[in-house]
């Protein structure tokens, strides 16, 4: 029941219609008497700055969820970001602080890894490749160079974004072996499809699923369908994968303490959560 006295998190992006968080996060706020909502609210990229401003001017707002396009343009709009920002150069997450000022955070990357190692699967010494290097793609690679991987390959149909990322992640992983410009997976224990390649009828796969090994653990990012071509396909090599919305459950507890909400698991979010494709 939404009332006078609602907290709002906006849920900003564009398209809308492949949006999962509300789903998840409003049967949460239900079950546990939270009296927050999350908004789905579309804006296009070139609307966006301006959006975004005047929407935190609302006295009712505590904070935003942020995906696609606009993780990338958020960071240089707000007063203060952390270091997984820094390294990722994208944000999904903003909280306004009571003083008026706007954090950003960044949760993908730490999702998407919390669910490797919770389906039983070690980060520490292996290698993996990213395919994109936008905002998740920069977030995923960012958060498993800091749970110890041994090597990074980066790949983005932009060689110079893949090129940027590969520096701000040197910089801080000094350690780390990291290449760009391939998108083979071929000899990597881990690889990720960090595009939007899945989200439109006839898209093409995001890699050559024939060189990939059958024990190679795939992850997908796209959500507008559970099991993505990508995952089908590497799925029928035998490969382990892991889809979409576990990068979001797993990622959920983490932003409900930024918001400053009481926090849960992500077992009790899948139990209550109302998904659909």
């Amino acid at each position: 029941m939404i009332r006078g006295t609602t907290t709002l998190i906006a849920h900003l992006g564009y398209p809308t219609e492949t949006f999962k968080a509300p789903m998840i996060y409003n049967p949460y706020f239900e079950k546990a008497g939270i009296d927050a909502v999350v908004v789905p609210m579309g804006v296009k990229a070139e609307d966006y700055p301006d959006v975004l401003r005047a929407l935190f001017r609302l006295t009712n707002i505590r904070g935003a969820l942020v995906t696609m396009p606009h993780k990338v343009t958020t960071v240089a709009l707000l007063d203060e970001v952390t270091t997984t920002v820094k390294i990722a150069g994208a944000c999904n997450a903003i909280l306004r602080r009571p003083d008026g000022s706007l954090l950003g955070d960044m949760f993908d990357g730490a999702g998407f890894v919390r669910g490797i190692e919770r389906k039983g699967r070690s980060v520490a010494g292996a290698r993996a490749l990213v395919v994109g290097s936008g905002g998740v793609g920069s977030a995923i690679a960012a958060s498993l160079a800091g749970a110890g991987l041994a090597s990074i390959g980066l790949f983005d149909a932009n060689p110079d974004a893949a090129a940027a990322l590969g520096e701000r992640l040197r910089a801080h992983y000094p350690e780390l072996e990291v290449t760009t410009g391939s998108k083979d997976p071929a000899g990597y224990e881990i690889v990720v499809n960090a595009t939007p390649l899945g989200m439109r009828e006839g898209d093409p796969l995001p890699v050559d699923v024939a060189r990939l090994d059958s024990g190679t653990f795939v992850g997908e990012v796209v959500m507008k369908q559970e099991i993505t071509p990508f995952l089908a396909a590497a799925r029928a090599k035998g490969c382990p994968i892991q889809v979409g919305t576990d990068m979001l459950f797993e990622q959920i507890p983490a932003y409900l303490e930024f918001f400053g909400f009481p926090t849960t698991t992500a077992d009790e979010l899948r139990a209550l959560a109302k998904i659909r494709y």
